[in-house]
């Protein structure tokens, strides 16, 4: 029988108060693909460099992401020998309340074997349940080159979508994301693992659509401050690099505040509402943050022309954070559907 271990994130607070019908994310794959350094370097802040003296998983560890976080969630670790076929595992209990199925890729090793353990799993998954999304991490990208990242996308999405169509199963939406522990892509995927498991992320995206439209912004990123994993956008393009400037902003007046803005005796992260913060770039744009409320920031990119409307700007914010209040205005919103997430206002 497969052997399962809580681990609880110090930092989480009591968990008792939360009901064990939180969304799981399923992390699996080969031993050695990266699984636990993912969810140490994403949602316990552990370095990446410190992930290469993490020891093998040899058991199901459950970890829950919950009450400091805006986003509430389970993340189940699998250990990579782990036979799916065993009569001992039990594909009812694992598979049926899960939100999302994440399989990790190592790019950089032979993934033949990991590819025909990617397709088994999510045949397996998806006759249990198939309202499950489905995400592969092609992972470890961080040590080929640009023309290789394509090929290798390329050659691991076709060679899944013929399994899929030999079972029978190409109905299966399966997404792929490239990823690596060193970069923010690794955060900038596990967002759209997340997003499809917000039942109110239209509504945010429409939100953000008009305060960008009216407010002369850019870009603009709804951060999840503890995770850096961005809930919402608006609904024009993700690049990059804006993503990782808003992302690293978070950090910085974090640590600024934590050396000028707090009281020695005052214990957690150094920020409130009255978190806000302005910063200007050499491009002649500005990156500006407001504190949504204790679990988010708005943080967004616009020209340093449009900073003398910063008064509409915060007008426009004002109007905002009121109406993602009233998006969740109960202590506990909790989707119709099994995988449904948790908020906390």
């Amino acid at each position: 029988m497969a052997t399962f271990t809580d681990e609880t994130d110090p930092s989480d607070g009591n968990h008792n108060s939360l009901p064990d019908i939180k969304p799981r994310i399923l992390l699996m794959g080969l031993k050695r693909s990266g699984k636990t350094s993912i969810q140490k370097v994403v949602f316990h802040k552990m370095s990446p460099n410190e992930t290469l003296f993490l020891e093998s998983t040899t058991k199901i560890i459950k970890t829950d992401i919950a009450n400091s976080s805006f986003v509430q969630f389970q993340v189940w670790d699998f250990p990579g020998q782990l036979d799916f076929f065993d009569p001992s595992f039990d594909s009812e209990a694992i598979f049926s309340s899960c939100g999302a199925l994440v399989f990790i890729v190592d790019a950089q090793d032979d993934f033949s074997e990991a590819l025909q353990r990617l397709q088994q799993t999510v045949v397996k998954a998806y006759r249990v349940n198939p309202s499950m999304t489905f995400e592969a991490f092609i992972h470890k990208v961080d040590g080929l080159t640009d023309d290789n990242k394509i090929e290798v996308q390329r050659e691991i999405q076709q060679q899944t979508a013929d399994a899929l169509y030999e079972a029978k199963l190409e109905n299966i939406h399966l997404s792929f994301h490239l990823t690596s522990i060193y970069d923010h892509t690794i955060f900038e995927a596990f967002s759209k693992v997340i997003q499809k498991l917000i039942p109110q992320l239209p509504t945010l995206e429409h939100l953000l659509d008009i305060l960008i439209a009216k407010s002369c912004i850019e870009k603009a990123f709804l951060i999840d401050v503890v995770s850096k994993i961005y809930v919402a956008t608006d609904s024009s393009p993700v690049d990059m690099q804006t993503y990782e400037l808003c992302s690293d902003m978070i950090d910085v007046v974090i640590d600024i505040s934590c050396i000028y803005g707090m009281r020695g005796d005052v214990e957690g992260i150094a920020y409130d509402s009255d978190t806000q913060a302005v910063i200007r770039l050499s491009n002649g744009q500005v990156l500006y943050l407001r504190e949504v409320n204790k679990f988010l920031a708005l943080v967004c990119i616009l020209a340093e022309s449009n900073m003398d409307k910063l008064g509409l700007i915060d007008y426009n914010f004002r109007c905002f954070k009121k109406a993602i209040a009233e998006v969740f205005v109960k202590s506990f919103i909790v989707a119709t559907s099994n995988n449904g997430a948790f908020y906390e206002p």
